[in-house]
């Protein structure tokens, strides 16, 4: 059985559309194959009233906003499916994504995670990916360390995965996904499926990535948590890196906006890296 977990915040709307995209999937042919978990992040909106109008398909559990992060935890201990696919609320699966996934899932048992290409909309126009959001199968550890790599709503994984790397940080208000892609892509191979499976609609008022400014701040946490993990010296070096380049970016944008402060805490971080920037 696949379990798919909805995480949603006053997305009413959305959520609907993002529902009906589970509940079409050509994979599903019979309710027993999969179960449908939403978790209402404590959402002020409709968001229960359209969850009941699907008759019952759908498990619904609530919960005091606690951000995404706690949202994703809660529907990985109610899932009782083998696999775990996620779909953000504002989000949508094509058709045939599940059973293309799984296809290859169920071909090569050793595969613990696979993911997709991606369709974006935002504002309701077509977006074209940068050439740095290219994505890469195999190995991965040193790509998904510049920017968020695998979009969890075109990822599906086995339930051991989160057994082993464990649940996501629930300290962060954002990049909660590019901390847990580190995690991932250090333990495991990450399967690439080089086809547009889902349609990611950005641009929303409410997206963490327009709540949050200066959203390297959270990647140089989760940056410096994955100094904690078994690394090699060249992937110690590749992380270091990184943690530089991303706190001369903040130390930039503070030193425009005047917040010293903030400033000085970056400069701190970038110093404690002094003996790295010296070799390059």
């Amino acid at each position: 059985m696949i379990s798919v977990i909805i995480p949603t915040y006053n997305r009413s709307t959305l959520l609907k559309e993002s529902i009906a995209s589970v509940l079409a999937q050509d994979h599903f042919k019979r309710r027993e194959e999969f179960e449908l978990i939403v978790v209402d992040d404590g959402s002020t909106d409709e968001t229960a009233e359209i969850v009941r109008a699907f008759d019952g398909r759908i498990e619904l559990y609530v919960q005091p906003h606690r951000g995404v992060s706690a949202a994703r935890n809660l529907g990985i201990r109610k899932a009782k499916g083998d696999y775990v696919a996620f779909l953000d609320s504002d989000d949508l699966w094509k058709k045939d994504k599940i059973s293309v996934q799984m296809s290859l899932m169920n071909a090569l048992p050793s595969v613990q995670i696979c993911y997709t290409d991606e369709i974006w909309i935002r504002r309701g126009e077509f977006v074209n990916p940068k050439k740095k959001h290219r994505k890469f199968s195999g190995w991965i550890f040193d790509k998904v360390l510049p920017l968020c790599l695998i979009s969890l709503s075109s990822a599906v994984f086995r339930k051991e995965v989160f057994e082993t790397i464990g649940h996501f940080d629930e300290s962060l208000p954002a990049c909660e996904d590019y901390d847990f892609g580190i995690r991932l892509a250090f333990t495991y191979p990450v399967y690439f499926i080089d086809r547009p499976l889902i349609v990611k609609r950005g641009g929303h008022d409410d997206q963490l990535s327009r709540k949050h400014w200066g959203m390297d701040r959270f990647r140089i946490q989760a940056l410096e948590k994955a100094l904690e993990l078994d690394l090699s010296a060249a992937q110690r070096r590749l992380v270091e890196k990184q943690i530089s380049k991303k706190c001369r970016v903040l130390i930039t944008g503070f030193r425009k906006r005047n917040k010293w402060d903030e400033l000085e805490k970056y400069q701190m971080i970038l110093e404690n890296y002094a003996s790295f920037e010296e070799e390059r």
